[in-house]
């Protein structure tokens, strides 16, 4: 009702009307954790093809398979990908770095993160600034400078213009490049004075480096043009050592957001996925595997397994499982390995891990089909795999599903598919609700949805307005799902329910501040086993 009513007359006044929309949420963003040669160190980074992943990343490279993983996982389908890079240091330097000019003002500068690359960054500084630029900024021509860097082996190039060494000035040089390069950071203090101009010649290419301005209005012919050529000032950086698998879970990692649980930062990843240690391989280990699918369990994620790599037959695949270092239902194990071409190495086939395909192929499938369909069949094809590690028999599959061993298989025409959808819980043996792939992964899928839908909940009236509203918002949410065919059953009664009202949350939990809401489904379980039965009958002996 309006604050005050003044006047006689027609009142308008805008109800509430308690409806609030539950959105579902991304269900297939899958992070990669891994080494790669470039990009930064324990940050989680947000791709969305593998174009950027060569940006920021680098690309494929010879010392890590991490490259050969998300490639995979975009060829397959994959639409979002969050990677986050390692670094182990090795026995050289971590950082290149490099000198413009000479004395006491020359400028030290850094790569921004670990690796070879920064070896061969180049730089120039030149003194051609604009008058009425620097007049604008209240400062004289002789405190600016411009700097250009480059990156010769990505072709990527950053220009400076108008910074200056003094401290305070909103363009000092050190606090623009900490926001604004990608390639760069001023290595130590930056000196109290213009840096210098080098005592090198300055070649065409590096002319070229340091843009020369044509613009009439600089000040060229009382400043000069003063370049400076980049030379390495120490021995040349390194890559770091192969990782280790503290590295994954150094001590204080989860309170420090590193390694691991560099993920923490993340807001949401529904996969995660760890390639081999070693550009040639490197298993996981029980401890690492064990440590991850913990952090998928709190995450509400799904850790996708390689199988390790001594398990070439399904009989040494039944007799490692045990030592595999995780059952999780938010687990999934693949087998067997890949065989994929490797531009690298003039595209021989090389062996990977299948978790960036399969990565991929459940995004494919949830984009097409729901994340209620099983992410396998014939449908489920792998792009860009000409191989695989091992040919299976249907009697081989056969020994290994029961024990939820998810398998990779030829099928005639459809080529190489994924032929099991199977959680680390889903041994027959242990009989768990949780045994298929997508029942739970639409469990997680709904679980997800309705803790972030809702968050409007906390902290309002605990009582049967409050309650009529809960039911109506997650009602319509799951009568979107059932519509969808999410569910089993003919109707909606039969598919889902949502209870809050008296029976859920008593007198008691009201006086302790909770609201207790129920959540039901039947979910769909996948035709696993199809079966045909044919009969002969006896021909018609009736006559015409």
């Amino acid at each position: 009702m309006p604050a005050s009513l003044s006047f006689p007359g027609v009142y308008i006044d805008e109800v509430p009307s308690g409806v609030r929309t539950i959105s579902g949420v991304a269900t297939s963003i899958t992070a990669f954790i891994g080494r790669a040669a470039r990009g930064p160190v324990n940050e989680p980074v947000t791709l969305t093809s593998f174009g950027d992943f060569e940006r920021s990343f680098g690309g494929l490279w010879q010392g890590s398979s991490l490259g050969h993983a998300v490639r995979a996982y975009f060829q397959n389908g994959g639409a979002t990908a969050i990677v986050v890079r390692l670094y182990r240091k090795g026995a050289g330097k971590d950082f290149g770095g490099l000198t413009v000019g000479a004395g006491a003002g020359a400028l030290k500068l850094r790569a921004i993160s670990p690796g070879a690359w920064g070896g061969s960054l180049r730089a120039a500084v030149d003194w051609d600034i604009n008058t009425t630029a620097a007049s604008r900024l209240g400062l004289a021509v002789t405190d600016l400078v411009n700097l250009t860097v480059r990156d010769p082996a990505s072709g990527a190039s950053e220009v400076f213009r108008n910074v200056t060494h003094l401290p305070d000035h909103p363009r000092n040089l050190k606090r623009v490049l900490a926001s604004e390069s990608r390639l760069v950071q001023v290595d130590g203090d930056l000196a109290n004075m213009r840096p210098p101009a080098a005592a090198d010649p300055v070649t065409t290419a590096e002319r070229t480096l340091a843009a020369a301005v044509t613009d009439a209005d600089r000040t060229t012919a009382t400043s000069g043009l003063q370049s400076a050529t980049a030379a390495a000032t120490a021995a040349a950086p390194s890559d770091g050592d192969p990782l280790a698998v503290d590295d994954f879970a150094p001590v204080g990692a989860e309170a420090d957001k590193k390694g691991l649980y560099a993920l923490l930062r993340a807001d949401l990843f529904n996969l995660l996925y760890i390639p081999p240690l070693k550009a040639s391989g490197g298993d996981l280990g029980p401890a690492l595997v064990a440590e991850a699918a913990k952090l998928c369990e709190s995450r509400r994620a799904i850790l996708v397994l390689d199988s390790p790599e001594a398990w070439d037959t399904p009989a040494k695949v039944r007799a490692g499982l045990d030592g595999l270092g995780t059952t999780s239902r938010n687990a999934a194990l693949y087998f067997p390995r890949l065989r994929v071409p490797d531009p690298l190495r003039e595209g021989q086939l090389v062996s990977v891990g299948a978790g960036g395909a399969v990565a991929g192929i459940i995004a494919r499938t949830d984009a097409t089909r729901g994340v209620w369909k099983a992410p396998a069949g014939l449908e489920a094809t792998l792009t860009g795999v000409p191989a695989l590690e091992a040919t299976l028999t249907d009697l081989e599959i056969g020994q290994l599903n029961p024990l939820g061993v998810n398998c990779l298989r030829v099928a005639p025409a459809a080529g190489r598919v994924v032929w099991g959808a199977r959680t680390r819980e889903g041994d027959d043996r242990q009989a768990s609700e949780w045994k298929y792939l997508p029942v739970r992964r639409l469990a997680l899928f709904i679980e997800e949805s309705l803790y972030r839908g809702t968050q409007w909940v906390v902290f309002e009236p605990n009582d049967e307005p409050l309650w009529g509203q809960i039911r109506l918002n997650l009602g319509a949410f799951m009568q979107d799902l059932f519509r969808q065919g999410a569910f089993q059953g003919k109707t909606p009664r039969e598919a889902y329910f949502v209870k809050c009202d008296r029976e859920t949350t008593t007198q008691s939990d009201i006086n302790n501040g909770i609201v207790n809401i129920h959540v039901g489904f039947a979910p769909l379980k996948p035709a696993e086993f199809v079966v045909l039965k044919i009969q002969q009958i006896a021909g018609s002996l009736a006559g015409g």
